[in-house]
């Protein structure tokens, strides 16, 4: 049969690989495009593992969920899960200095002048209060407090929002239970070869290695690392960002809580010498992970390294994984699109593989296919995929690029590398007026741009012109009273678990 010559609407999809990026397409399609009466198989093999043993997320999780009609905090009870207020960069600076990155905004605004350009003139001005003290998405994570955001703020301060962490394995079994549960077909099994059609050159089935064939008119993959389909088969290309990103490998090793009754609610990501550590509190333990530059330390001495770094007895045997940082440069082709690790990895510094996951779906179904394949979707994805992917890896290589650390070869290459150049225009141009880019196709907005020019002490030369309309002492003022006002505040919320409790979410077993 020739794919492209049968013009029609989809009937079929077939997604091989289950995890996270399998299951979660999978829910979205059969949700968001049910009235097509489209039918899902998902090829998986129980046989292969997962990465890591915790997940965390950025807010975009929470329209995720609302997508499927999920409550969330039945998603945390299902998954161990618990609440995220942002990420703790502990020695990034340099070594001693720590910051959270927020889901928040900074201050309050005057009129048009937005609250960076009043914190740029008060620093010239000599005064030292960090802009964390601004922050109640900050406030609150220092504090181990939580409560959701109000419907009604009464000043811009009080707006923030939340994520997830959560054990990915059971995120991944709790959406396959929901699609099985409407109809999805899973097979148990690997696969074996690719059919396609001789003069499109479309897949229009696979064989799996228990006997049976799966026909389809889309194919989605999510095999993660491997690209079976996309990169093996299709050869998509690789464009690797390695210069910028030396991180190639990590190890993940789940823990012990020191005090299981204590649930941060962040993540933290702290600097080592060849690279830095994850902590994900979970309800019942502490994933771990070091992310490292092979070029820097041993596999051996990275496992030594995260030991090293456990607060609690290892609850599981070390899992190493290697990775290029980058993407393919085509993710869609033919009747083929990747989604998740098989289109591209950027190391999880700020929790962005499954924000990426859904982009990937959200774009899928925005442009939606029939059995044409128009070649100008395909193109159009691609494009928007590609940027995506450039914006999410400039933000994480200005983590590296500022650091100002004293100790460790990795470091110092990143302080010397040359930077891509978006990522020089937006640094020049905060540089020199405190001015804030955002290209098409951003994943962080602006607070978060401030959070690290901030904290990383990329100074703003100048600021707005309408800040200095504002009396300098009647600024100083306002900002003393605010500073007091949050922290009060984010101290009004419950404690981490607590909340959980208080919202139905604690697991019946911390097993």
């Amino acid at each position: 049969m020739n794919v492209a010559q049968t013009p029609g609407p989809i009937p079929s999809v077939v997604i091989l690989g289950g995890g996270t990026a399998g299951w979660m397409t999978a829910a979205s399609l059969l949700q968001r495009l049910s009235r097509l009466g489209i039918t899902v198989t998902v090829v998986e093999s129980s046989q292969i593992g997962t990465i890591g043993v915790g997940e965390a997320t950025v807010p975009a999780i929470l329209r995720y969920f609302s997508s499927l009609d999920l409550d969330a905090f039945d998603v945390l009870r299902a998954t161990n899960g618990t609440i995220k207020l942002g990420i703790e960069f502990d020695g990034w600076k340099h070594e001693g200095h720590s910051f959270i990155h927020p889901f928040s905004r900074y201050g309050i605004q005057a009129g048009p002048v937005a609250f960076h350009h009043l914190w740029n003139r008060l620093r010239a001005a000599g005064e030292t209060a960090p802009i964390d003290d601004y922050s109640l998405g900050v406030q609150m994570a220092r504090a181990g407090r939580v409560f959701l955001p109000p419907k009604q703020p009464r000043a811009e301060f009080e707006i923030f929002d939340w994520a997830v962490h959560f054990d990915a394995g059971r995120f991944a079994l709790f959406l396959r239970r929901f699609c099985e549960a409407r109809g999805v077909r899973r097979i148990d099994a690997r696969l074996t070869e690719v059919v396609r059609d001789p003069q499109s050159g479309h897949i229009t089935r696979l064989r799996l290695d228990n006997g049976e064939t799966v026909d389809g008119q889309l194919f989605i993959d999510c095999s993660g690392f491997h690209r079976l389909l996309i990169e093996r088969v299709l050869e998509s290309g690789y464009e690797d960002w390695r210069h910028w990103l030396m991180c190639d490998r990590a190890v993940a090793l789940p823990c012990a809580a020191a005090d299981p009754t204590q649930l941060a609610p962040y993540t933290r990501a702290r600097a080592l010498a060849a690279g830095w550590a994850w902590r994900i509190p979970l309800q019942n333990r502490v994933g771990n992970g070091y992310v490292y530059s092979s070029d820097h330390i041993s596999d051996e001495d990275a496992v030594v390294s995260l030991r090293r770094e456990l607060e609690g007895e290892a609850l599981a045997e070390p899992n190493l994984v290697r990775f290029r940082a980058g993407h393919v440069r085509r993710f869609w082709v033919g009747n083929c699109v990747a989604i998740g690790l098989s289109g591209g990895f950027l190391e999880p510094l700020e929790s962005t593989s499954i924000s990426l996951i859904q982009m990937g779906i959200d774009k899928l179904i925005h442009l939606w296919p029939d059995t044409r394949m128009a070649p100008e979707l395909a193109s159009e994805y691609n494009r928007l995929s590609v940027q995506e992917f450039a914006r999410v890896r400039d933000f994480i290589v200005l983590h590296y690029a500022a650091n100002g650390r004293s100790e460790g070869d990795l470091w110092r290459y990143c302080r010397e590398m040359a930077l891509p150049d978006t990522l020089e225009h937006k640094i020049a141009l905060y540089r020199a007026g405190g001015q804030l880019v955002q290209y098409q196709s951003e994943s962080f907005f602006d607070s978060s741009w401030v959070c690290m020019y901030a904290n990383f002490g990329i100074e703003a030369r100048n600021w707005d012109p309408l800040a200095e309309l504002i009396d300098l002492d009647e600024l100083k003022n306002l900002t003393r009273r605010l500073r007091p006002d949050i922290a009060v505040l984010a101290r009004e919320g419950s404690p981490h678990r607590e909340f959980l409790r208080l919202k139905g979410a604690l697991a019946e077993t911390r097993a």
